[in-house]
């Protein structure tokens, strides 16, 4: 039949037409129409292991629900809170502890209860086992009392909260019973592995937690023992604990109720063999079960039907009343703020008034300082170019004199040990000297690890004559385990001598008196304490301004030996300071420095 012109005309118009609608109004995607939907997983084991062990479910019910796509959020405990508390998950897949935490803040939907693979499909499969090391002599919970034990965290049913729950049923206090608790959060192997390697005395595990790492090949069952162990009937893993229900699959109120239905439906319907249930490690899911044991464990634990403080009863009502709370709390804080800074400004204007003056007065002592300073710097420069030449004199005639006299056959031994004192005092003078010409520059000091007691030994010896000249005595005493300090070893060296020289010039002025000099050493932890004490007259005047320069109390003194060894000591990172001893027979020169880091 053959068709007329106005029919082909009036066909071709209507194809036109659908063909436009069909532009504009496109039909949806599947992709569009999908909902997607995220589901908080426990990662216990890392975040990758999380997302292996637990997409494949996420596939199976993408397969399962209707207009709905499934993906895993692994998280800590922590992290899984703040994602269901920012709506940035749906579900949560994670143990009851936890569960009945959420459901305290948050409106939860319990859709099923996890059955373990392990265990003949045993609902009841969360529990802490304690596990030392096999060689240890750790044998009940008793043993442990202030030990360092480690748990994945806080809030983790099986990885402590179980332990704590046992503890209080054997009348221990947590709080004071080990010395330490670390939490170390996920993955679990470094738990064990902290054992392993004796860093910790036991770890608080969860259930089966020792028999996965040794079925994993990652660590040997001999190494290691379980405090308090049980095997139950039908189970495949020691515990110390009692058990609990395994893990729960729970909806957010914001997930409708025809949804719930079928993800509950399609969680039901898993069967064992189904390659989502094998890499999840489940036989399945049932319906919820009694959570009555982990409610009686949080009673026990002190987290229900406490005394609420008042402080609390102020929370809750800022909760229920959240922004008028804010509101009320911002307006403290700035009035809190504002008082503060009011009361700091008129402080601050106070102190300035007081502080201007004290500061034109020492400006006005160190202009006068830095005018000396100045002069001193020219000379002392001057001086320490001239002195080196003829250092550098001595030390070659006698690095040559014992070069002469050990090419004899026989040389003269006496003569050896004096030429060789005669170099290494001359080496000692050219190094002062130099220490000296970067004190005047300003130079940088060079700290090294030095041994204080072999510095004092040194410097009693070549004071060893000035001593017996003036009948002075002196002893060393040492308190503490010596160790290495950090400080320039010349620089201290100098401070030592002119601090005994000081020491015995003032002792010669009582005639008659028997003159004694005490040097202490004292170690402590990371600081150690040189002290100088004599029973000469001690200082007519404040010891703390004889450190000033140009300052001294000697007919022929400069004025420049305190002065240099506090700046010597300052410069080594240490602290200087001088005073009378008590009953005013003598004075104290104290020299504080760090202990040098281990080589």
């Amino acid at each position: 039949m053959k068709l007329s012109l106005d029919q082909h005309v009036r066909r071709a118009t209507l194809w036109l037409w659908l063909t436009t609608l069909s532009l504009l109004f496109p039909a949806p995607s599947r992709a569009a129409q999908e909902e997607h939907l995220k589901v908080g997983v426990l990662a216990n084991w890392g975040y990758r292991q999380a997302e292996e062990r637990w997409q494949p479910m996420m596939d199976y019910l993408t397969a399962k629900v209707k207009g709905a796509r499934f993906s895993v959020r692994p998280g800590s405990f922590e992290e899984l809170n703040s994602a269901l508390e920012a709506g940035e998950i749906e579900f949560i897949v994670t143990n009851p502890g936890q569960y009945l935490y959420l459901s305290n803040q948050f409106p939860l939907s319990w859709l099923a209860t996890m059955r373990s693979r392990k265990h003949n499909g045993a609902t009841y499969a969360i529990g802490s086992t304690i596990i030392v090391r096999a060689d240890s002599d750790f044998r009940t919970l008793y043993d442990l009392k202030d030990k360092v034990v480690a748990a994945s965290g806080r809030h983790a049913l099986g990885g402590y909260q179980a332990t704590v729950g046992l503890m209080h049923k054997l009348g221990m206090s947590p709080d004071d019973f080990f010395k330490e608790v670390k939490f170390l959060g996920f993955p679990l192997g470094p738990l064990i592995f902290q054992v392993r390697d004796r860093n910790i005395d036991a770890a608080i595990t969860p259930f089966c937690t020792l028999e996965e790492m040794v079925e994993k090949g990652v660590i040997r069952a001999e190494e290691f023992r379980v405090i308090n162990p049980s095997r139950p009937p039908g189970y495949d893993c020691q515990v110390s604990t009692q058990l609990y229900p395994n893990w729960s699959f729970a909806a957010s109120e914001e997930v409708s109720y025809t949804l719930t239905k079928q993800i509950t439906r399609a969680l039901f319907e898993l069967t064992p063999d189904h390659p989502a249930a094998i890499r999840a490690g489940t036989l399945g899911w049932t319906a919820p079960i009694s959570q009555l044991k982990v409610i009686q464990l949080f009673s026990n634990l002190h987290y229900q039907n406490r005394e609420i403080s008042k402080w609390e009863l102020l929370l809750e009502w800022m909760e229920a009343n959240r922004k008028w709370g804010v509101v009320l709390a911002l307006l403290f804080v700035i009035a809190t703020l504002y008082h503060f800074w009011i009361e700091f400004k008129f402080r601050q204007k106070s102190d300035t008034l007081v502080e201007t003056e004290r500061e034109l007065k020492r400006k006005a002592v160190q202009l006068e300082r830095l005018h000396s300073a100045a002069v001193i710097g020219e000379i002392g420069a001057g001086l320490a170019h001239e002195i080196n030449q003829p250092i550098a004199a001595i030390n070659n005639y006698s690095e040559g004199g014992l070069v002469r006299l050990r090419s004899q056959t026989q040389p003269d031994t006496e003569m050896l040990a004096l030429l060789d004192k005669i170099n290494q005092q001359s080496q000692r003078a050219a190094a002062v000297v130099q220490r000296i010409r970067g004190l005047l520059k300003r130079r940088e000091t060079v700290l090294e690890r030095v041994n204080l007691l072999s510095l004092v030994d040194e410097g009693i010896s070549l004071m060893k004559l000035e001593l017996e000249r003036h009948r002075v005595q002196i002893r060393t005493q040492v308190k503490g385990e010596p160790y290495f300090a950090r400080a320039d070893r010349v620089g201290m060296q100098q401070v030592l001598i002119n601090l005994l020289k000081n020491s015995v010039d003032a002792i010669s002025e009582l005639n008659g008196h028997q003159g004694q000099i005490l040097v202490e050493l004292w170690f402590d932890e990371q600081r150690v304490h040189l002290k100088v004490t004599d029973n000469g007259p001690g200082f007519a005047e404040d010891p703390q301004t004889m450190m000033a320069t140009f300052t001294t109390t000697k007919s022929d003194g400069l004025g420049l030996g305190l002065a240099i060894c506090s700046d010597l000591v300052k410069a080594q990172e240490g602290e200087f300071s001088i005073h009378n001893n008590e009953g005013g027979h003598g004075c104290t020169a104290e020299i504080i420095l760090t202990r040098a880091n281990d080589a």
